[in-house]
C-alpha cells in the first residue's frame, strides 16, 4: 500500500512541476531551451541525468561488470573524463556560442546553417527520431526489469506508469520543468549509488574479501584488463565516452546555458557527478559474479536471452535491505525519467522544428510549434512503449546500436564543423551517410557481440575520411563561419 501512496504523491509533485513550467512557457525557446537562461547547477544535473540512465545501472553495469570484473571501471573513467569533462571544458563554450550566433535550436539546424545543406538537416533529423526511439525503449526495459524483480509489479504496468509520470511534467512544462526535476532526481541518484556501494562492500565482507572472491572465480576479474581482453574493453569505452561528444540530447543542453561562467562551474559539478554515479554503477556491476550464480539464483539464469539484463535488479534485491529498496527504486526511476525526458524532447524537435518548421511551415507561430511538440512527445513515448512490449533481445544491444548509429551520423560533421574552418558541405554529407551505412551494414553481418566494435568503426572511419574528402575537393567553402569560435 505504501508504494502506491508514494507513486500518488510523486505523480502530484511532477504534475505541479509541469503546471509551474507551463505557466512560464510561452515561446518555442521557452519550451525547448528554457529561454537559454539555465544556470550551472541545473545545466550540470540535466546533462548528467540525461547521460546516465537505467540502462547503465541495469543493462550496462550488469553485462560489462559480469564480463570484465573490476576493469569495467575503465568505462566509468572514460565517461567522466571524455564524455563529461572534455565535452564541458573543451566544447561547451564553442557549442553555446555557435548556437547563439547561428540562432540554432537543434543539431540538424546547426549542421544546415554551418554547411548550407538542406539534405544534412533532413537526413540527421530523420536519424534522430528513428534511432532514439529504440534507445528510449532500452531505458523503459531497464526500469521495468528492476520493478518486476524487486517489487513484483508487472512489466506492462511499469511501462504505463513511466509514460504517465514523464508526461505529467515534460509534455506540460517542456525544458523548464525537465531541469527542475533533473536536479531533484540527480540528487536521488547520488544518494542511491552511494547506498549501493556501501551495502555491496558490507555484504561482501570488505573490499579485500570481495577481491579475493573474484580471484577465486577468475584472477583476471580483479586485474587492470578483464577476461575479454583489451580491445573489447577499449571499444566499449569509446562508444560510451566518445559518442556523447555529438549525441543530440546531450549537446542540446549547452544551447540552453545562460553564460560562459555557468559552463565553468558546470564543468566541475558535472564531472564530479559523473565520477560518483558512473564509478558506483560499474563497481556495483563488477560484483555480480561475487553474489550471483546459476546455483544460487537459477530463476534469472534460466532466461538465457535476458539474464544479463536481470543481474543488477537481482543483485539489488539480494544486497539491499528491504526497507531501503525504495531508495534504489528511486535511483533507477530518476535516472530513467531524466534520460527519457531528454530523448523525447530532442526526438520531437527533429520532426517539429527541423522538418515541419524548417521546410513545411517556416512561419508557423510559436504557439502552434509548442502544441505540435507536445503531440509529437506523446507519439514518441507511445512508439517507444510499443517497441519495449516486443521485448527486444538484450538491453545492451538495443542501446549500443542506437548510440552507435546516432554517433556515426553526427560525430564527424559536428566536430569538424565546430573546430575546423575548412570543413565543407561535401565532406559533411558523405561522412554522415558513410557512418550510418557502415554501422547498419556491419550490424547485420557481424555477430551481436561485435556491436561495440561496429559502433567504433561507424564513428572512426568518417573521422578519417572527412579531412581526406576536404583535401580532394579543395574548393573554397562559403559556409557560415562563427569567427570567434571557429
Amino acid at each position: 500500500m505504501g508504494k502506491y501512496l508514494f507513486f500518488g504523491f510523486y505523480a502530484l509533485f511532477l504534475l505541479g512541476i509541469g503546471i509551474y513550467g507551463m505557466k512560464r512557457t510561452k515561446t518555442f525557446s521557452d519550451f525547448f531551451l528554457g529561454s537559454r537562461a539555465i544556470g550551472p547547477w541545473l545545466s550540470a544535473f540535466t546533462y548528467g541525468t540525461a547521460y546516465f540512465s537505467a540502462v547503465i545501472f541495469v543493462g550496462f553495469a550488469g553485462k560489462i561488470g559480469w564480463g570484465f570484473g573490476y576493469s569495467a571501471l575503465w568505462v566509468a573513467i572514460g565517461n567522466a573524463l571524455i564524455g563529461t569533462l572534455f565535452v564541458w571544458a573543451v566544447m561547451g563554450k564553442r557549442i553555446r556560442k555557435a548556437s547563439i550566433d547561428m540562432n540554432a535550436y537543434t543539431m540538424p539546424e546547426f549542421l544546415q546553417l554551418r554547411y548550407k545543406s538542406n539534405f544534412l538537416k533532413i537526413f540527421t533529423a530523420i536519424a534522430i527520431f528513428v534511432f532514439l526511439v529504440p534507445y528510449a525503449a532500452s531505458v523503459f526495459m531497464g526500469l521495468s526489469y528492476l520493478f518486476e524483480i524487486n517489487f513484483n509489479i508487472k512489466f506492462e504496468y511499469i511501462l504505463i506508469l513511466m509514460a504517465v509520470l514523464i508526461s505529467l511534467y515534460m509534455i506540460l512544462g517542456g525544458f523548464k520543468s525537465v531541469v527542475l526535476v533533473d536536479v531533484i532526481q540527480g540528487t536521488i541518484m547520488i544518494v542511491g549509488v552511494i547506498l549501493l556501494v556501501y551495502f555491496s562492500i558490507k555484504n561482501g565482507g570488505g573490499l579485500p574479501a570481495i577481491t579475493n572472491k573474484l580471484n577465486n572465480i577468475n584472477p583476471k576479474l580483479s586485474q587492470v584488463i578483464g577476461p575479454p581482453g583489451f580491445f573489447p574493453l577499449l571499444f566499449i569505452v569509446i562508444i560510451t565516452s566518445v559518442a556523447p561528444l555529438a549525441m543530440p540530447q546531450l549537446v542540446q543542453k549547452f544551447y540552453s546555458i545562460k553564460d560562459d561562467r555557468s559552463i565553468k562551474s558546470g564543468t566541475i559539478i558535472c564531472t564530479i557527478f559523473a565520477i560518483v554515479v558512473a564509478g558506483s554503477a560499474y563497481f556495483f556491476g563488477s560484483l555480480t559474479r561475487v553474489f550471483l550464480s546459476p546455483q544460487t539464483h537459477p530463476e534469472i539464469f534460466a532466461d538465457k536471452i535476458h539474464f544479463v539484463d536481470k543481474l543488477v535488479p537481482m543483485l539489488i534485491k539480494t544486497l539491499i535491505p528491504q526497507g531501503l529498496n525504495f531508495m534504489i527504486l528511486l535511483l533507477v526511476l530518476s535516472a530513467s525519467m531524466s534520460t527519457l525526458a531528454a530523448l523525447v524532447l530532442v526526438s520531437s524537435s527533429s520532426i517539429v522544428k527541423d522538418l515541419y518548421h524548417g521546410f513545411v511551415k517556416p512561419k508557423a507561430p510559436d504557439k502552434k510549434l509548442n502544441l505540435l511538440m507536445r503531440i509529437m512527445c506523446v507519439v514518441f513515448i507511445l512508439t517507444s512503449l510499443f517497441i519495449t512490449l516486443l521485448k527486444p533481445a538484450v538491453i545492451l544491444t538495443l542501446l549500443v546500436i542506437s548510440w552507435g548509429a546516432i554517433a556515426a551520423v553526427f560525430l564527424s560533421p559536428f566536430i569538424y564543423g565546430l573546430f575546423w574552418k575548412k570543413a565543407n558541405k561535401i565532406a559533411a554529407e558523405i561522412s554522415s551517410v558513410l557512418g550510418l551505412v557502415i554501422t547498419l551494414t556491419l550490424f547485420f553481418i557481424l555477430p551481436r557481440d561485435k556491436i561495440p566494435f561496429i559502433a567504433t568503426l561507424g564513428m572512426g572511419v568518417p573521422m578519417i575520411t572527412f579531412p581526406l574528402i576536404v583535401w580532394i575537393t579543395r574548393k573554397k567553402d562559403n559556409n557560415y563561419k562563427c569567427k570567434e569560435v571557429l
